[in-house]
């Protein structure tokens, strides 16, 4: 999957299909994306965002992203799994990132409520 997964295919998913996926689901991928951004960052967190970003951007799933309401919550699974394991790599500079990267694609900060 990582072989899928570069920025251009990244930034295209989450500009194509960024109100479909919702809000959890892109700005946890935008964490990840700054996270892997940081020099500290280790190279086995780093292949492990790669991996489920690489899986987000795939057109191969498990559930298909067409589906109605369930389509992205196999990538929302993948995505908080690497969440889980890149979380202490995760710091007020790249939650300001996202946020601002969010804003940017859909007019309004992140919210839980997204």
């Amino acid at each position: 999957m990582t072989e899928e997964y570069n920025e251009k295919s990244f930034w295209s998913k989450i500009k194509k299909y960024g109100k479909k996926a919702g809000g959890k689901v892109i700005y946890t991928c935008l964490l990840l994306f700054y996270t892997t951004r940081k020099k500290e960052t280790p190279t086995h967190v780093k292949a492990t965002i790669y991996g489920a970003l690489g899986y987000f951007v795939s057109m191969i799933d498990l559930i298909p992203d067409i589906t109605p309401f369930v389509g992205y919550s196999d990538d929302l699974m993948v995505i908080l799994s690497a969440l889980a394991i890149a979380s202490a790599y995760i710091d007020d500079e790249v939650r300001e990132k996202a946020n601002e990267r969010f804003k940017a694609v859909f007019g309004v900060e992140y919210t839980k409520e997204d």
